[in-house]
């Protein structure tokens, strides 16, 4: 198990080395939902808010285990609960929000990205009901990047509106998460996910606050406090 396990890690970075050669702007790390034990983390047992990875790391490694990867999933609330969807090891802690407002969130169509028995997929939101009962792990975000390969309608080739970005895309039953490593737009990213990874659904996540934490890259991006994290543990 431990040199299956040692051969995958080492896979999936080799693709992720390969994809920032071919376009340096990203990174890509890929997570195998058959074979990693994906999660989603907003508060520990005491209910105190993660915020950070190294809080994370610690948490875990108190209850012997150990922090593979993660990344922010999502937008919060100044309060750092989230805007939309989370569920969480099988519940729902926050309910979808199909309601209307200002900013990208709320930018239509906007979807979830979610883990059920099935495997990982990427949903317009109202589509998400239907799906709900055998959901292991979801959040909602937006606006949505891809929809059966089309980009959303709102994105412009020549948007001036670059920030540092990430989100999630899904093949199969890998979820495929991106962070930019220089501030692009929306369009760009997108033709990305769909041209060079090869994905039909992908959903933006957040922008300026975005980071990632990788054991495999020797990275701990150093952010704001953020409110909904993934990640892999083992």
């Amino acid at each position: 198990m431990f040199i299956r396990n040692t051969l995958l890690a080492i896979l999936l970075l080799l693709v992720s080395l390969l994809c920032q050669a071919a376009d340096p702007r990203f990174t890509v790390i890929t997570v195998d939902t058959e074979h990693e034990e994906l999660q989603l983390f907003l508060r520990d047992e005491a209910g105190k808010g993660y915020r950070r990875f190294e809080q994370l790391k610690n948490s875990l490694a108190a209850r012997n285990k150990q922090l593979l990867f993660a990344m922010n999933a999502g937008m919060y609330h100044a309060d750092y609960s989230p805007v939309g969807l989370f569920v969480q090891n099988g519940e729902q802690v926050y309910a979808l929000n199909l309601s209307s407002n200002w900013g990208n969130f709320f930018l239509k169509p906007n979807g979830v990205f979610l883990l059920s028995k099935s495997g990982p997929q990427v949903v317009e939101s109202s589509e998400y009901p239907a799906l709900a009962k055998d959901v292991l792990l979801a959040t909602q975000s937006g606006p949505l990047l891809l929809r059966n390969g089309v980009i959303h309608p709102a994105f412009k080739p020549d948007s001036n509106s670059r920030l540092k970005r990430n989100g999630v895309g899904v093949i199969g039953s890998k979820a495929i998460f991106v962070i930019s490593e220089q501030p692009v737009n929306f369009y760009e990213m997108a033709i990305f996910f769909r041209d060079t990874l090869h994905c039909q659904d992908a959903l933006y996540l957040d922008g300026s606050i975005s980071g990632i934490y990788s054991v495999e890259l020797n990275r701990n991006d150093v952010t704001v406090d953020l409110g909904p994290i993934i990640g892999v543990v083992r």
